[in-house]
């Protein structure tokens, strides 16, 4: 895909858009991305050789830090931890080769506490404070390829919007196979927290915001895609506004009971909405899935 010279120029620099604050005590015994610069360089003179959609130059930059922020740690902080996750959702069934791939290059042990690293590259949600969670990394992976479901391998999302960012491990694989994402986080530790995992990594094409997610991001829409992170008895109706026709939006619902039936547990599925046009929106309910409730405000 040509790039247009009127357009804006993307990725931007997370530095950007969020302020420089120092890393939290927990990291300081990584090495820092600065002290592996004869790593760094040496991708980044590698991938000057050769011109590169913008998507890709954004996973060669990260997959780069990466490396260098999980340097001699080795066990959990090894490509090998990351690549046999990749393998294992690819077995459970994932198909997208680019949604692999990026699972297999985010460093997932650097966005959890760090008791629970050694479980990082389990597939399992684990708690990330303020009775939040980091999800599944199957389940991350499932909710992009329907996304992206129809795209080429080489053809990255567009504008995508996240609610709820939590600790910045979803944002992060979304960074990698997408031109522009905006995550929203509503709880301020959080925000603040996810910032501080990704500025090691140096997200190019990120912005994060603190804000109530409910309400979306008018100022940054329309949107080609829309994830969720928290699951709501509806999808709010300022997200399917600010989703582009031709879009699409994935989203955990809450699902009531029948009157009458056995039991009055409510369950969740996943929910996919295409924008067919202004006035259509086509709905699929998928498989059962467990996330934190989706609520308004910020806190």
């Amino acid at each position: 895909m040509t790039s247009d010279p009127r357009r804006p120029k993307f990725p931007l620099p997370l530095d950007a858009v969020v302020e420089r604050k120092p890393a939290p005590a927990r990291t300081a015994g990584m090495p820092a991305v600065g002290g592996a610069r004869s790593v760094a360089a040496a991708a980044k003179a590698r991938a000057a050789k050769a011109p590169v959609p913008v998507p890709v130059a954004a996973a060669s930059a990260v997959q780069a830090r990466a490396s260098a922020a999980t340097a001699g740690g080795g066990g959990m902080a090894s490509e090998r931890a990351r690549g046999a996750l990749a393998a294992r959702l690819r077995a459970a069934g994932i198909r997208d080769e680019r949604v692999l791939d990026a699972i297999a290059t985010v460093p997932r042990h650097l966005f959890v506490e760090p008791g629970l690293a050694s479980q990082g590259y389990e597939d399992a949600a684990l708690p990330i404070g303020h009775h939040q969670t980091i999800s599944k990394p199957s389940v991350v992976a499932r909710m992009i390829e329907l996304l992206r479901d129809g795209l080429a391998a080489d053809e990255p999302l567009e504008r995508v919007l996240e609610i709820g960012t939590g600790c910045g491990y979803q944002a992060a694989v979304l960074s990698l196979v997408a031109r522009e994402v905006f995550s929203i986080e509503r709880i301020r530790p959080l925000h603040e927290q996810a910032k501080a995992n990704l500025r090691p990594l140096r997200v190019p094409n990120l912005r994060l915001h603190y804000g109530d997610g409910m309400l979306g991001l008018p100022q940054a829409a329309p949107f080609s895609s829309i994830i969720l992170a928290a699951a709501g008895m509806e999808v709010p109706q300022a997200l399917l506004e600010q989703l582009a026709v031709g879009g699409r939006l994935i989203a955990p619902v809450a699902v009531a009971p029948s009157p009458g039936g056995p039991g009055q547990t409510v369950t969740q599925q996943l929910l996919l909405i295409e924008r067919r046009n202004r006035h259509r929106f086509h709905r699929t309910a998928l498989e059962a899935v467990f996330f934190v409730p989706l609520k308004s405000g910020t806190i």
